[in-house]
Protein backbone atom coordinates (compact mmCIF):
# COMPACT_ATOMS: atom_id res chain seq x y z
CA UNK A 1 0.00 0.00 0.00
CA UNK A 2 1.38 3.18 -0.85
CA UNK A 3 0.72 6.18 1.56
CA UNK A 4 -1.94 8.71 1.43
CA UNK A 5 -0.97 11.15 -1.95
CA UNK A 6 -1.09 14.57 -1.99
CA UNK A 7 -2.04 15.97 -5.74
CA UNK A 8 0.88 17.31 -7.55
CA UNK A 9 -0.69 20.52 -7.86
CA UNK A 10 -0.38 20.62 -3.86
CA UNK A 11 3.19 19.85 -4.18
CA UNK A 12 3.21 22.74 -6.53
CA UNK A 13 1.52 25.48 -4.60
CA UNK A 14 4.33 24.71 -1.49
CA UNK A 15 7.34 24.67 -4.22
CA UNK A 16 6.28 27.95 -5.39
CA UNK A 17 5.28 29.54 -2.45
CA UNK A 18 8.86 28.70 -0.35
CA UNK A 19 12.11 30.84 -0.60
CA UNK A 20 14.87 28.40 1.07
CA UNK A 21 14.56 24.65 -0.04
CA UNK A 22 16.78 22.44 0.48
CA UNK A 23 16.20 18.92 -1.53
CA UNK A 24 18.03 15.55 -0.87
CA UNK A 25 17.81 11.43 -1.03
CA UNK A 26 18.59 8.08 0.04
CA UNK A 27 22.05 7.34 1.30
CA UNK A 28 23.92 5.39 -1.56
CA UNK A 29 21.77 7.78 -4.03
CA UNK A 30 21.63 5.85 -8.06
CA UNK A 31 20.66 7.77 -10.84
CA UNK A 32 17.04 8.35 -10.37
CA UNK A 33 18.58 9.70 -6.57
CA UNK A 34 20.78 12.36 -8.10
CA UNK A 35 18.57 13.24 -11.19
CA UNK A 36 15.87 13.88 -8.89
CA UNK A 37 17.45 16.26 -6.35
CA UNK A 38 19.66 18.32 -9.13
CA UNK A 39 16.72 18.21 -11.44
CA UNK A 40 14.59 19.90 -8.80
CA UNK A 41 17.24 21.80 -7.65
CA UNK A 42 18.59 23.26 -11.04
CA UNK A 43 14.74 24.03 -12.08
CA UNK A 44 13.77 25.74 -8.52
CA UNK A 45 17.29 28.06 -9.02
CA UNK A 46 16.30 29.01 -11.85
CA UNK A 47 13.07 30.79 -10.72
CA UNK A 48 15.25 32.80 -8.19
CA UNK A 49 15.03 30.54 -5.12
CA UNK A 50 17.90 29.34 -2.72
CA UNK A 51 17.83 25.93 -3.02
CA UNK A 52 20.28 23.72 -0.81
CA UNK A 53 21.11 19.82 -2.47
CA UNK A 54 21.79 17.57 0.04
CA UNK A 55 22.85 14.17 -0.30
CA UNK A 56 24.49 12.43 2.72
CA UNK A 57 26.99 10.25 0.73
CA UNK A 58 27.71 12.96 -2.17
CA UNK A 59 27.85 12.25 -6.17
CA UNK A 60 29.09 8.87 -7.10
CA UNK A 61 31.69 9.20 -9.59
CA UNK A 62 30.01 7.50 -12.48
CA UNK A 63 27.32 10.59 -12.40
CA UNK A 64 29.76 13.31 -11.60
CA UNK A 65 29.85 14.42 -15.70
CA UNK A 66 26.06 16.17 -14.80
CA UNK A 67 25.61 19.18 -14.55
CA UNK A 68 26.24 21.23 -11.27
CA UNK A 69 27.09 17.89 -9.33
CA UNK A 70 29.75 20.26 -7.55
CA UNK A 71 26.89 22.32 -5.84
CA UNK A 72 25.90 19.06 -4.41
CA UNK A 73 26.43 19.31 -0.28
CA UNK A 74 27.61 16.42 2.01
CA UNK A 75 28.52 16.17 5.70
CA UNK A 76 29.09 18.17 7.95
CA UNK A 77 26.96 20.98 6.81
CA UNK A 78 26.85 24.45 8.20
CA UNK A 79 23.16 25.46 9.66
CA UNK A 80 20.59 25.59 6.92
CA UNK A 81 17.91 28.37 7.54
CA UNK A 82 15.40 27.19 5.18
CA UNK A 83 11.29 27.18 5.17
CA UNK A 84 10.80 24.19 2.94
CA UNK A 85 12.39 20.71 2.76
CA UNK A 86 12.21 17.74 0.13
CA UNK A 87 13.25 14.34 0.65
CA UNK A 88 13.15 12.44 -2.83
CA UNK A 89 13.23 8.43 -3.86
CA UNK A 90 13.36 7.65 0.01
CA UNK A 91 11.45 5.40 0.98
CA UNK A 92 11.92 5.46 5.03
CA UNK A 93 12.88 8.66 6.91
CA UNK A 94 15.93 7.08 8.44
CA UNK A 95 17.59 6.80 4.60
CA UNK A 96 18.31 10.25 4.65
CA UNK A 97 21.14 9.58 6.47
CA UNK A 98 21.09 11.06 10.47
CA UNK A 99 23.22 14.45 9.40
CA UNK A 100 20.56 14.86 6.04
CA UNK A 101 17.65 14.19 8.11
CA UNK A 102 18.88 16.58 10.94
CA UNK A 103 19.07 18.85 8.36
CA UNK A 104 15.56 18.91 6.92
CA UNK A 105 14.70 19.02 10.31
CA UNK A 106 15.49 22.57 10.09
CA UNK A 107 12.37 23.19 8.18
CA UNK A 108 8.68 23.71 8.90
CA UNK A 109 7.45 21.52 5.97
CA UNK A 110 8.56 18.63 4.63
CA UNK A 111 7.51 17.12 1.35
CA UNK A 112 7.74 13.34 0.57
CA UNK A 113 7.95 12.79 -3.13
CA UNK A 114 8.45 8.73 -3.61
CA UNK A 115 7.67 5.77 -5.96
CA UNK A 116 8.20 3.19 -3.24
CA UNK A 117 5.00 1.82 -2.41
CA UNK A 118 6.34 0.54 1.34
CA UNK A 119 6.63 4.19 2.05
CA UNK A 120 5.09 5.14 5.04
CA UNK A 121 3.96 8.74 4.59
CA UNK A 122 6.80 10.34 6.57
CA UNK A 123 6.88 14.30 5.53
CA UNK A 124 4.34 16.66 6.56
CA UNK A 125 2.83 16.45 2.58
CA UNK A 126 3.74 13.00 0.59
CA UNK A 127 2.92 12.22 -2.94
CA UNK A 128 4.36 8.59 -3.55
CA UNK A 129 2.83 7.02 -6.79
CA UNK A 130 4.00 3.16 -7.03
CA UNK A 131 3.14 3.13 -10.50
CA UNK A 132 5.69 5.40 -11.30
CA UNK A 133 8.96 3.94 -12.51
CA UNK A 134 11.37 6.68 -11.54
CA UNK A 135 10.77 9.58 -9.03
CA UNK A 136 12.40 11.63 -11.86
CA UNK A 137 8.98 10.57 -14.56
CA UNK A 138 7.07 12.24 -11.52
CA UNK A 139 8.81 15.53 -11.08
CA UNK A 140 9.52 15.87 -14.55
CA UNK A 141 5.12 15.88 -14.13
CA UNK A 142 5.70 18.25 -11.98
CA UNK A 143 7.47 20.56 -13.74
CA UNK A 144 5.52 20.70 -16.42
CA UNK A 145 1.74 20.63 -14.71
CA UNK A 146 3.42 23.78 -12.32
CA UNK A 147 5.27 25.52 -15.49
CA UNK A 148 8.74 25.68 -13.82
CA UNK A 149 11.61 26.19 -16.14
CA UNK A 150 12.95 22.99 -18.17
CA UNK A 151 16.32 24.58 -19.03
CA UNK A 152 18.58 21.47 -20.86
CA UNK A 153 20.35 21.13 -17.45
CA UNK A 154 16.94 19.74 -16.07
CA UNK A 155 16.22 17.56 -18.36
CA UNK A 156 19.48 15.77 -18.11
CA UNK A 157 19.34 15.23 -14.79
CA UNK A 158 15.57 14.12 -14.61
CA UNK A 159 16.32 12.15 -18.05
CA UNK A 160 19.30 10.07 -16.17
CA UNK A 161 16.84 9.49 -13.10
CA UNK A 162 13.91 7.86 -15.71
CA UNK A 163 16.77 5.88 -17.90
CA UNK A 164 18.81 4.53 -14.87
CA UNK A 165 15.89 3.53 -13.09
CA UNK A 166 13.92 1.72 -16.16
CA UNK A 167 17.11 -0.27 -16.97
CA UNK A 168 17.31 2.21 -20.35
CA UNK A 169 13.86 1.64 -20.81
CA UNK A 170 13.96 -2.25 -20.37
CA UNK A 171 12.31 -2.77 -16.97
CA UNK A 172 8.81 -4.19 -16.67
CA UNK A 173 8.19 -1.23 -15.01
CA UNK A 174 8.40 1.32 -18.15
CA UNK A 175 5.24 3.35 -19.21
CA UNK A 176 4.69 4.35 -22.61
CA UNK A 177 4.94 7.47 -20.51
CA UNK A 178 8.33 7.14 -20.19
CA UNK A 179 8.80 6.71 -23.92
CA UNK A 180 6.29 9.86 -24.75
CA UNK A 181 8.90 11.99 -21.75
CA UNK A 182 12.09 11.10 -23.64
CA UNK A 183 10.22 11.99 -26.97
CA UNK A 184 9.38 15.19 -25.41
CA UNK A 185 12.73 15.92 -23.64
CA UNK A 186 14.69 14.91 -27.64
CA UNK A 187 12.13 17.38 -29.25
CA UNK A 188 13.21 20.03 -26.69
CA UNK A 189 16.56 19.64 -27.72
CA UNK A 190 18.09 17.40 -25.32
CA UNK A 191 21.38 15.09 -26.45
CA UNK A 192 19.75 11.41 -25.63
CA UNK A 193 22.51 9.71 -27.25
CA UNK A 194 25.30 11.49 -25.11
CA UNK A 195 23.52 10.78 -21.90
CA UNK A 196 23.37 6.70 -23.24
CA UNK A 197 27.05 6.92 -23.95
CA UNK A 198 28.22 8.84 -20.32
CA UNK A 199 25.53 6.21 -18.55
CA UNK A 200 26.22 3.06 -19.79
CA UNK A 201 29.32 3.28 -22.17
CA UNK A 202 32.11 4.72 -20.19
CA UNK A 203 33.53 3.13 -17.59
CA UNK A 204 37.05 3.30 -15.49
CA UNK A 205 39.00 -0.05 -15.76
CA UNK A 206 38.81 -0.52 -12.54
CA UNK A 207 35.32 -1.42 -12.97
CA UNK A 208 36.17 -3.91 -15.43
CA UNK A 209 38.32 -5.65 -12.81
CA UNK A 210 35.12 -5.82 -10.18
CA UNK A 211 33.56 -7.44 -13.47
CA UNK A 212 36.13 -10.11 -14.21
CA UNK A 213 35.65 -11.18 -10.40
CA UNK A 214 32.14 -11.36 -10.92
CA UNK A 215 32.16 -13.56 -13.85
CA UNK A 216 35.02 -15.76 -11.74
CA UNK A 217 32.78 -15.73 -8.14
CA UNK A 218 29.40 -16.07 -9.45
CA UNK A 219 27.66 -18.75 -7.70
CA UNK A 220 24.48 -20.50 -8.88
CA UNK A 221 21.81 -22.23 -6.88
CA UNK A 222 18.46 -23.91 -7.68
CA UNK A 223 19.21 -25.45 -10.82
CA UNK A 224 20.64 -21.98 -11.97
CA UNK A 225 17.46 -19.83 -11.36
CA UNK A 226 19.88 -18.15 -8.37
CA UNK A 227 23.08 -16.08 -8.99
CA UNK A 228 24.76 -14.12 -6.42
CA UNK A 229 28.27 -12.93 -5.79
CA UNK A 230 29.99 -11.71 -2.66
CA UNK A 231 31.88 -8.53 -3.15
CA UNK A 232 34.43 -8.07 -0.44
CA UNK A 233 35.92 -5.30 1.28
CA UNK A 234 39.76 -6.90 0.01
CA UNK A 235 38.41 -7.04 -3.06
CA UNK A 236 37.23 -3.25 -3.33
CA UNK A 237 41.01 -1.81 -1.63
CA UNK A 238 42.44 -4.56 -4.35
CA UNK A 239 40.46 -2.89 -7.10
CA UNK A 240 40.40 1.23 -5.93
CA UNK A 241 36.74 1.02 -6.09
CA UNK A 242 34.82 3.76 -6.07
CA UNK A 243 31.24 4.52 -4.99
CA UNK A 244 28.91 4.10 -8.59
CA UNK A 245 31.92 1.58 -10.09
CA UNK A 246 28.96 -1.28 -9.37
CA UNK A 247 26.35 0.29 -10.91
CA UNK A 248 24.99 -2.04 -13.06
CA UNK A 249 26.90 -4.64 -12.46
CA UNK A 250 23.96 -6.92 -11.06
CA UNK A 251 22.24 -6.73 -14.55
CA UNK A 252 25.46 -8.62 -15.81
CA UNK A 253 23.89 -11.27 -13.19
CA UNK A 254 20.69 -11.28 -14.29
CA UNK A 255 20.86 -11.32 -17.85
CA UNK A 256 21.82 -15.46 -17.77
CA UNK A 257 19.38 -17.33 -19.70
CA UNK A 258 18.32 -19.08 -16.83
CA UNK A 259 18.22 -16.89 -14.02
CA UNK A 260 15.39 -15.59 -12.41
CA UNK A 261 16.99 -14.07 -9.73
CA UNK A 262 20.27 -12.17 -9.21
CA UNK A 263 21.70 -11.08 -6.06
CA UNK A 264 25.05 -9.08 -5.02
CA UNK A 265 26.14 -9.16 -1.02
CA UNK A 266 28.50 -6.19 -0.48
CA UNK A 267 30.70 -6.35 3.08
CA UNK A 268 30.12 -2.74 4.34
CA UNK A 269 33.15 -1.08 6.33
CA UNK A 270 30.94 -1.47 9.43
CA UNK A 271 30.72 -5.27 9.20
CA UNK A 272 27.26 -5.26 7.93
CA UNK A 273 26.15 -6.42 4.64
CA UNK A 274 24.29 -4.64 2.31
CA UNK A 275 22.04 -6.33 0.22
CA UNK A 276 20.71 -6.07 -3.63
CA UNK A 277 18.78 -8.04 -5.42
CA UNK A 278 17.06 -8.45 -8.33
CA UNK A 279 13.82 -10.54 -9.99
CA UNK A 280 13.45 -11.33 -13.60
CA UNK A 281 9.96 -13.26 -12.65
CA UNK A 282 6.86 -11.18 -12.12
CA UNK A 283 5.65 -13.58 -9.50
CA UNK A 284 8.87 -13.50 -7.65
CA UNK A 285 8.43 -10.76 -4.80
CA UNK A 286 12.25 -9.69 -3.64
CA UNK A 287 10.93 -7.00 -1.52
CA UNK A 288 8.60 -9.33 0.41
CA UNK A 289 11.51 -11.59 1.18
CA UNK A 290 13.96 -8.21 1.70
CA UNK A 291 11.25 -7.72 3.89
CA UNK A 292 12.28 -10.75 6.33
CA UNK A 293 15.60 -9.17 6.73
CA UNK A 294 14.56 -5.63 7.67
CA UNK A 295 14.71 -4.22 4.18
CA UNK A 296 11.93 -3.47 1.43
CA UNK A 297 11.88 -1.83 -1.83
CA UNK A 298 10.23 -2.57 -5.08
CA UNK A 299 8.66 -6.07 -6.08
CA UNK A 300 11.36 -6.95 -8.91
CA UNK A 301 13.96 -4.68 -7.33
CA UNK A 302 15.12 -4.52 -3.59
CA UNK A 303 17.31 -4.42 -1.08
CA UNK A 304 18.36 -4.88 2.72
CA UNK A 305 21.15 -4.65 5.18
CA UNK A 306 21.94 -7.73 7.64
CA UNK A 307 24.50 -8.43 10.12
CA UNK A 308 27.93 -10.20 9.12
CA UNK A 309 30.03 -12.34 8.56
CA UNK A 310 29.26 -11.70 4.42
CA UNK A 311 29.52 -15.44 3.75
CA UNK A 312 26.34 -16.42 6.90
CA UNK A 313 24.47 -13.45 5.75
CA UNK A 314 24.70 -14.79 2.20
CA UNK A 315 23.63 -18.50 3.00
CA UNK A 316 20.77 -17.04 5.35
CA UNK A 317 19.32 -14.70 2.37
CA UNK A 318 19.82 -17.03 -0.51
CA UNK A 319 18.19 -20.00 1.38
CA UNK A 320 15.07 -17.83 1.66
CA UNK A 321 15.31 -16.56 -1.59
CA UNK A 322 15.62 -20.45 -2.97
CA UNK A 323 12.37 -21.05 -0.73
CA UNK A 324 10.60 -18.90 -2.80
CA UNK A 325 12.11 -19.74 -6.29
CA UNK A 326 11.48 -23.23 -5.82
CA UNK A 327 7.94 -22.99 -4.92
CA UNK A 328 7.04 -21.40 -8.48
CA UNK A 329 6.28 -23.64 -11.32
Amino acid sequence: MSAPANPLSEIIDALRSAQRIAIAAHIRPDGDAVGSVLGLALSLRAMGKTVYALLEDGVPCNLTFLPQTATVLSPPYAPLEIDCAVALDTANHERLGDATKAALGAAPLLLNIDHHGTNPGYGHMNHVDSTQPAVGQILYELLKQGDFPLTNEVLQHLFTAISTDTGSFQYASTTARSHEIAAEMMRAGLDTAHLAVMLYQTYPARRLALLRALLNEMQFRAEGRIVSWNLTQKLMAETQMEPGDTEGLIDTLRMIDSVISATIFEELPDGKIRVSTRSKDSRLDVSAICGQFGGGGHRMAAGARMKGPIEVAADSFLNALEHEVRRLA
